[in-house]
């Protein structure tokens, strides 16, 4: 790292971020992946940094968090009735097809699946962005969108957790396949105990007192010390944080803190991608560049289809399910936070997929009513009139 007094060099930071931000914002561009980009291009000046990991290790805690409050337990049976067909779809062609393609190129099941998990979740965060900003929120596609990132967002945590115990691990075995399954029911079922039994009567106490100082230190604390008894089970910090935010969402009080947490959440967020871009060397060339290729090829055709049959199993009509599945293609934090766990060859392989991914599904994203035009004139004249019923 640079030697520079800490202050001064997270100062420095701190407005280099607000600058991509900034600009990222004024080009309409998802600031995460040049967060990623910057972290790549000046990586040699940040070799080891302990403290940006450790600071963008709490971004992500709180992003989960956060995502854990937008999840009650009726929500998620709610979710699960509606989307779990699409779900499925989504997880045997993205995470199962990518993961068949490595283990075709003869890299181990262990790699395989970390590859599978990077290529199996569409970003939550570039997809919201790119929702609004395309002003496609009221359309008949977003709800399933969403519901489908909802579903990825319930999977991650589980996944992450898994890839991270078993690197751990000795041995894939039976019983250390039982062991992590059994410490992450664990971990669930006292999130649920917990937030049925304890938050659930904090109600009062929050509003009353969600204007003062303390408040903002119950919910950092509550977030972070739960994320850290996941870690004591050997678990992700992630699967705890959002089982966390679970919790408090009980208490019926979830955007309002929600609000009071965002600011430390878009202080400490930006500290992870950059950190992971830093993790990113390129100066070995890219490897395994014939499966880069190839899964890359896969990233749009398995989210494409994923996208089109599932919207088609939610009710939505050929066109708007069209609409839907060139929406989907953008990896993104979720992918970086998998790659994070992976080994440095395969953390530089991930880092460039996960930038080349986000930048084609961005591009057919703001395409994407474009194609589904095209895709209902010229393959959908004769039936053309009836599926407007589904919306359009």
């Amino acid at each position: 790292m640079l030697k520079l007094p800490f202050l001064l060099l997270a100062g420095l930071i701190l407005c280099t971020f607000f600058l991509v931000s900034f600009t990222s914002q004024k080009l309409r561009y998802p600031s995460v992946l040049v967060y990623i980009a910057l972290g790549v291009a000046i990586a040699v000046f940040f070799p080891e940094s302990k403290a940006i990991h450790i600071t963008g290790e709490i971004g992500i805690v709180l992003l989960f968090f956060i995502l854990g409050l937008e999840f009650p337990l009726a929500r998620m049976m709610e979710i699960s009735r509606n989307i779990w067909s699409a779900g499925l779809l989504d997880v045997v062609l993205n995470l199962g097809g990518a993961a068949g393609l490595a283990l075709l190129f003869g890299l181990s099941p262990m790699a395989a699946l970390v590859l599978g998990a990077v290529a199996y979740a569409t970003s939550s965060s570039i997809s919201a962005k790119m929702l609004e900003e395309q002003k496609r929120l009221a359309n008949p596609e977003t709800e399933f969108i969403l519901a489908l990132l909802i579903f990825e967002d319930l999977v991650a945590p589980v996944l992450v957790s898994f890839i991270a115990g078993a690197q751990n691990g000795d041995e894939m075995s039976l019983g250390f396949v039982a062991l992590l399954f059994l410490k992450i029911v664990l971990l669930m079922v006292g999130a649920i105990l917990i937030g049925h039994y304890a938050f659930r009567r904090l109600d009062n106490f929050i509003a009353r007192h969600l204007e003062r100082d303390f408040m903002a230190l119950l919910t950092t604390g509550i977030a972070l010390a739960y994320a850290g008894v996941a870690m004591v089970l050997g678990l992700s910090e992630i699967l705890g944080a959002f089982l966390a935010g679970m919790m408090l969402s009980e208490t019926g009080r979830s955007s309002e803190v929600e609000h009071l947490m965002l600011p430390v959440r878009d202080i400490t967020l930006p500290f992870f991608f950059f950190w992971f871009g830093t993790t990113i060397s390129l100066g070995e060339g890219v490897p395994f560049i014939p499966l880069m290729v190839l899964l890359v090829v896969w990233a749009v055709v398995g989210k494409v289809l994923t996208g089109f049959v599932g919207g088609r199993l939610f009710g939505l009509s050929r066109k708007v399910s069209c609409r839907a599945a060139f929406s989907l293609v953008q990896r993104g934090e979720f992918s970086a936070i998998i790659a994070s766990l992976a080994i440095p060859q395969l953390r530089i392989f991930s880092g460039i997929y996960i930038l080349v991914t986000a930048f084609i599904g961005v591009f057919l994203f703001q395409r994407a009513s474009r194609i589904a035009g095209w895709y209902q004139q010229n393959w959908l004249k004769p039936a053309g009139k009836p599926s407007q019923s589904a919306g359009d």
